[in-house]
């Protein structure tokens, strides 16, 4: 299947660090309710610009902030795309493809006799204990698992080899059944790809306008469930995502733009189109993925080593660690129900937002989410049809929101239609329409509290001691009362909070993974340990130099466990000497350090074993420091009727834009923007600081 998106190779080795010209910067973030769009000009000057999302197609609400950016800054969509160094884009596509089952129609060409692999999945299911819990159903369906002749042992020896007529029928069965795109998995070919390249070869011939992936470009490691699983994904999303970033293309061009694009992948670096197109399934955390970027970049800047992101968007909210400065990586993650394998961001998400709606459980309860108005219809009070109250309804009616002053006045928000919502949901339990808005409002953020337990509590970490970075569209109306409930000191919320996750898009680097498996058992010595790493490294630097010209970094790491473990742990080997003697031993130690930071404990007495070697190579970008420009903000201090939990008040309201570095607010008390509201509560106090962030202290 051909993708023609992005710029040229030649384009891409053109953006070097030394590149002085005067372009610049957008990073572009799509929501489930709107798109968030970031420029960053030549001295650092930051601008965000926002437009309703289109889940039709994305492109067209990318193009339209794109349009609503250029007008911010004074120039013409055409001029500004002129003056455009690279675009750095954060979709939902492979996500929402997942989530609602709109895939591309796959065939899997498998080893004869092991077809079964991804409906097995490890013997295992998410409720175990649960006898009735019926299976889920499979990504490919079993009569689309077609059987090929062919087997590798696991030491890559050749057992059966590949039979060209048996491939033969199996394209031809998969062009009867229609699919879209073609997933090649066959048994132990981490070992040796041959088998896989020369059936992917065959169907690329026979079937050229099909999309073609296989395990071994995927996933080349060990764990056949893993393996499979991901390139079923691969090959489900692949299409979905070509044809976007195609259409994205040429929306850009046509508006005149001619430089790369990147996508952030699910690992927070980012990749050319052309690669986001060939490893869709690394695509499924991108949009996330950006506001874990922007929190290692604020970290860097003096934030603080260890924070919360609390991203608070119209449709979710997700939530991830960073633990002295860097973000916790991971693998294993399911998205809607499928295991995908790939290096990822630990990121919690869960469905609570803006636009999570409020409606009576079972029982007759009060329950908030996980449905969302989402863009369309969105809530009530954007008065596009919705009917069902939401969350921002409830902070609408709660008097948390100025209706004339949403995005800058550019949509005017109806409040009696909210409060029109609430009573007749608050009818049904007995309470007003107020009343009934705090309960929504309450809720909310005990579900997120609970997100941020399950990201930082049930896996051994104390939140106390973090700060909760809040970001996103409605993070600062809950943050602090969110942070309350964890027992939380800290709460930071940046100037341009809305549109971080696409402002941290452009904070991070090329970064391209390679990994390896290692056959038998133990770790391997010196020499081995190093002959393996230095392959990878090729590998990796010879991929990236085709698509950045300028300096290139280095990131070592393994998966390693004691010998009678069943399951692997990542370690980071950054810090270890590569060229001093005992390396093998130094590896097993931070093996050790690693194990006991995560459990407790070491067994340093027992065997280790490397079970896959991981190589990320990063393009480091040119980037430097930004600052946020705001609106001018009104002049003076309005205030506000607003209702708290013990009652209503009247509470003064300031403008982001008019505070001074280390002006202290005391709570209760609103800071709002064009894009941004942030509650204080009482006892707390806020205070702006130089660097850009209201940095919120809880009593």
């Amino acid at each position: 299947m051909s993708l023609i998106v992005g710029a040229s190779d030649s384009d891409l080795r053109a953006l070097r660090p030394s590149d002085h010209r005067t372009l610049y910067r957008i990073g572009v973030d799509v929501g489930g309710t709107f798109t968030d769009v970031v420029g960053i000009a030549p001295d650092g000057i930051t601008t965000l610009a926002k437009a309703a999302s289109t889940p039709a197609d994305q492109s067209e609400g990318v193009v339209a902030g794109l349009a609503n950016l250029a007008e911010a800054l004074g120039l013409t969509l055409a001029d500004l795309l002129a003056r455009t160094e690279r675009i750095v884009h954060g979709t939902t596509v492979a996500t929402n493809a997942l989530l609602e089952r709109r895939g591309a129609k796959v065939a899997m060409l498998t080893t004869e006799g092991h077809r079964d692999v991804i409906e097995m999945r490890e013997g295992l299911k998410p409720e175990r204990y649960d006898l009735r819990l019926p299976a889920a159903p499979a990504l490919v369906p079993r009569h689309r698992r077609i059987p090929v002749r062919e087997r590798l042992r696991p030491d890559g020896r050749v057992e059966a080899p590949l039979d060209p007529g048996s491939v033969d029928a199996a394209i031809a069965s998969a062009k009867a059944e229609g699919a879209e795109s073609v997933a090649i998995c066959f048994l132990h070919a981490w070992r040796d790809p041959t088998h896989e390249r020369q059936a992917a070869e065959a169907v690329r011939a026979a079937l050229p306008d099909v999309f073609v992936t296989h395990s071994a470009e995927v996933l080349p490691q060990i764990k056949e469930f893993e393996r499979f699983s991901t390139t079923a994904v691969n090959a489900y999303v692949g299409p979905v995502v070509a044809r976007y970033l195609t259409r994205l293309r040429t929306r850009l061009a046509e508006a005149g733009y001619g430089g790369p694009v990147f996508v952030i992948l699910s690992h927070g670096g980012v990749a050319p189109v052309e690669e986001a197109a060939r490893l869709a399934a690394g695509t499924a955390l991108s949009g996330p993925a950006g506001g874990v970027a922007a929190g290692v970049a604020l970290a860097r800047q003096g934030l603080g080593q260890d924070l919360v992101t609390f991203d608070v968007g119209g449709t979710s909210t997700d939530i991830a660690l960073i633990e002295g400065g860097e973000a916790a990586l991971g693998r294993g993650r399911e998205v809607g129900g499928e295991r995908i394998a790939l290096e990822s961001l630990d990121i919690v998400t869960l469905g609570a937002g803006g636009g999570s709606i409020a409606h009576l459980g079972p029982g007759g309860l009060l329950q908030v989410g996980p449905r969302s108005a989402g863009a369309v219809p969105g809530p009530v009070c954007y008065g596009q049809g919705g009917t069902e109250p939401s969350v921002t309804d409830a902070n609408l009616v709660l008097g948390y929101l100025d209706p004339g002053n949403f995005l800058g006045g550019k949509r005017v928000l109806d409040r009696a239609a909210a409060e029109a919502a609430f009573g007749r949901l608050g009818a049904q339990l007995g309470l007003g329409a107020a009343e009934a808005a705090a309960g929504a409002h309450r809720i909310a953020n005990l579900r997120m509290a609970d997100g941020i337990r399950l990201a930082t509590v049930r896996r051994g970490v104390d939140p106390r001691g973090f700060t909760l970075l809040a970001f996103g569209g409605a993070a600062g109306l809950h943050a602090s009362a969110v942070a309350r409930e964890l027992g939380m000191a800290r709460v930071a919320v940046p100037v341009f909070a809305a549109g971080l996750s696409a402002w941290g898009m452009l904070h991070t680097d090329l970064r391209y993974e390679v990994s390896r498996s290692l056959e038998g058992a133990g770790l391997p010595g010196d020499a081995a340990l190093r002959e393996t790493f230095a392959a990878l490294e090729a590998d990796g630097r010879a991929r990236v130099s085709g698509w950045f010209g300028g300096e290139v970094a280095v990131r070592r790491a393994a998966d390693m466990r004691y010998g009678e473990q069943v399951f692997e742990v990542g370690v980071p080997l950054d810090g270890v000497d590569w060229e001093a003697p005992g390396l093998a031993e130094r590896v097993a130690e931070a093996f050790h350090l690693r194990h006991e930071q995560l459990f407790t404990y070491a067994l340093r007495g027992e065997e280790v074993a490397l079970v896959n070697a991981r190589i990320a190579v990063l393009g480091l970008l040119p980037g430097g420091e930004s600052r946020a420009v705001l609106p001018p903000a009104r002049a003076g201090v309005a205030t506000r009727h607003i209702r708290l939990e013990d009652g209503p008040a009247e509470v003064p309201v300031h403008g982001f834009a008019a505070l001074l570095p280390g002006q202290a607010i005391p709570g209760p008390a609103i800071v709002e923007s064009d894009t941004t509201t942030v509650l204080i509560l009482p006892g707390d106090i806020a205070r702006m600081d130089a660097r850009g962030w209201l940095a919120i202290e809880l009593p």
